[in-house]
């Protein structure tokens, strides 16, 4: 997992300008930092790293035959790629260097074969190519300057340097100096209802194969992968999987990770499922003052001053601080809201599963710029890498063919099923009923930043910031999130206008 810039056609011969945009992204990747040219190209990259593959020769940027690359990621078949391309041509274990060799196979859609989470930037002599993983759970900004262009891993590396037009390149998309923007990757459209005679229990042992195959791939590291553990489903369930895991190998207890205020119910219920499936627990218990002296950190590495995206983002930073204490990547429940319906909002739709199962879908395709927003900037602010299980892109296209009528389900026979109560993620619930203690299977979501605490916690740290002695209501936190903001950036405008909104172009029930 790293941070990178890059510049092409820009003019910048005593490196300064590249020096200041990598030094802000120094808690991106804090083994080893490195800027170099390529030679016969206006091309020049920066590349901060944190080593998890190939640790002991995969610096970057990395060169070969005239061509220069930059990544951010993990690409988990690259021994299988490896394999395909011929061991003979690579120079590193580094599973960035099969972008490089991948690139010049001839294959007209190269990219596709990638699999993992990835950003990246390939120069030529001639042409600069830039690309993003499907769902944007890397992220990726371009920006010009005069007829030159630059491209980093967050906004801060651009702010107040002088660049224009900045922007995201999109998940699922590469562009290319010579041909434009063009989007390889499209989430596949949701099935809605369920075919009669469908075999449900089937359906269900396949998307649990499916999720164990998920997470053993995303869990291939050189070192030791632990997990964040909420005591909510999702987390739960990832981590439940990912000790089988280890412990089939012949491995110690996978080590999980719990934050919350004192007396919280995330930190009772993850406290019971680490010991029922017998994980190396860590908890850490925060309280509002620490809130209060984080909250600026929070929002500057967070580029966001959107209310909803804050408040879930600073659980997120106290457990990724945890967490770095004990290991350098974490396995982390994000995805299984937006494939199965586990948001509050979602009973809406419980009569609408066409509706419901295009809006899961829109929401998949707009998590980069919130939820994955959050958990790669708090996690890369610790210098930790999160990695997403339920976003493998194989799993991901056998949740988008499940029905939506089985993710949203009238589950009570005694009430009549248009007035009966719902249950959210109802068949990721039974493919893992065995997992976890039945309670805790069908127990009710919570927001992550509801269950730990910080809801209440946030409350008093705003009265410490404010100076206020009542109740601090949304318009006035959010108004103090944008000082905050515009305090750390110099162009704050352009921070803003990145931001994304958890309710934007929802698809109406």
């Amino acid at each position: 997992m790293c941070g990178f810039v890059c510049l092409w056609e820009i003019d910048d011969q005593d490196g300064a300008l590249i020096a200041a945009m990598l030094s802000r992204l120094g808690h991106r990747g804090p083994d080893a930092t490195e800027i170099a040219r390529l030679g016969g190209a206006p091309a020049v990259m920066g590349h901060c790293r944190l080593s998890i593959i190939g640790q002991e020769n995969g610096r970057q940027p990395i060169r070969a035959d005239g061509e220069m690359l930059v990544a951010n990621g993990e690409i988990y078949n690259h021994e299988d790629l490896r394999a395909i391309l011929g061991a003979e041509l690579f120079e590193t274990a580094s599973d960035s260097e099969t972008i490089l060799h991948l690139s010049r196979s001839g294959a007209q859609r190269w990219v596709s074969r990638l699999d993992g989470m990835f950003a990246f930037v390939l120069a030529t002599p001639d042409r600069i190519i830039a690309a993003r993983d499907p769902l944007g759970i890397k992220p990726l900004y371009m920006a010009q300057r005069g007829k030159g262009l630059a491209f980093a891993s967050e906004l801060k590396a651009f702010d107040g340097l002088g660049f224009d037009e900045i922007g995201a390149i999109p998940p699922g998309s590469l562009f290319d100096s010579q041909s434009g923007l063009r989007q390889w990757y499209r989430v596949p459209s949701g099935a809605a209802k369920a075919e009669p005679g469908l075999d449900i229990d089937g359906v269900a042992g396949e998307l649990r194969l499916s999720l164990e195959e998920a997470v053993a791939k995303w869990m291939v590291a050189e070192v030791e992968v632990g997990s964040f553990l909420s005591g909510g489903l999702d987390s739960s369930i990832i981590a439940a999987i990912a000790q089988k895991i280890r412990a089939a190998a012949g491995h110690g207890p996978l080590k999980t990770f719990a934050v919350g205020t004192a007396g919280s119910s995330d930190l009772a219920a993850a406290r019971r499922v680490a010991e029922h499936i017998g994980t190396d627990h860590h908890e850490f218990t925060f309280t509002a003052q620490d809130i209060a002296e984080n909250l600026p950190h929070v929002i500057y590495h967070l580029e966001s001053a959107d209310i909803d995206l804050a408040r879930s983002a600073i659980p997120t930073l106290f457990a990724a601080r945890l967490a770095r204490t004990q290991v350098k990547a974490v396995l982390t429940g994000e995805g299984a809201d937006e494939l199965f319906a586990g948001y509050a909002y979602h009973h809406g739709y419980v009569d609408e599963p066409r509706a419901l199962a295009d809006e899961l879908t829109r929401s998949l395709g707009t998590m980069h710029n919130i939820n994955l927003q959050r958990v790669d900037r708090m996690t890369m602010a610790e210098s930790l890498e999160a990695r997403t299980p339920f976003l493998d892109r194989d799993l991901i296209a056998f949740a988008q063919s499940i029905p939506a009528q089985l993710k949203l389900r009238r589950t009570d026979p005694a009430i009549a099923e248009s007035t009966g109560p719902t249950t959210e993620k109802w068949l990721l619930r039974k493919a893992c009923a065995d997992l976890l203690p039945d309670d805790l299977v069908w127990r009710k979501k919570a927001q992550f930043d509801e269950g730990s605490g910080t809801v209440d916690a946030l409350q008093q740290a705003l009265r410490i910031l404010i100076g206020a002695k009542g109740g601090v209501d949304r318009q006035r936190e959010g108004a103090l999130y944008r000082e905050i903001l515009r305090s750390r950036f110099s162009d704050p405008g352009m921070i803003l206008s990145q931001a994304g909104q958890w309710n934007a172009n929802r698809i109406a029930a």
